[in-house]
């Protein structure tokens, strides 16, 4: 169960992360779910010939973390996700870890709103996923 913040405990430059092993089945439910059976996730004869060379996964299962973060540990519950800017930078492979960290960068108090940096690195510290993301803090 993820610990709840009051919006008046979140400050400036606070972070959180989480961190994810990208499986093949992680793969196959997120196609399965979404319905994007792009052969580039799924079909290996196919990525073998890609610019990738091998299976990459789906870029929004990977900045799925981003919102796992938000919605579990910061701001956490209780929190509604207003937007989210994205650009991927580089794929991730079946076997990669990746870990989401989202950083507080501004407080609209008036609103309890909150901006975030967003990233996803690889565990090689190659940033794969690059943004910011607008969340409004209900509750406490």
């Amino acid at each position: 169960m993820a610990l709840e913040l009051a919006y008046d405990e979140i400050k400036i430059d606070d972070n959180a992360s989480l961190a994810k092993t990208i499986t093949e089945a992680d793969i196959v439910h997120y196609a399965g779910i979404t319905g994007d059976f792009n052969p580039i996730h799924i079909d290996a004869v196919y990525a073998s010939q890609s610019m990738f060379q091998e299976r990459v996964a789906h870029g929004m299962l990977v900045a799925g973390l981003i919102s796992a973060v938000l919605g579990s540990l910061l701001p956490g519950p209780n929190s509604v996700y207003l937007g989210q800017d994205l650009r991927f930078t580089a794929p991730v492979m079946i076997g990669d870890t990746v870990t989401a960290v989202v950083t507080v960068t501004e407080k609209r108090d008036d609103k309890r709103i909150l901006k975030l940096k967003t990233t996803v690195s690889n565990q090689r510290g190659e940033v794969v996923v690059d943004g910011s993301a607008v969340v409004k803090k209900m509750g406490l």
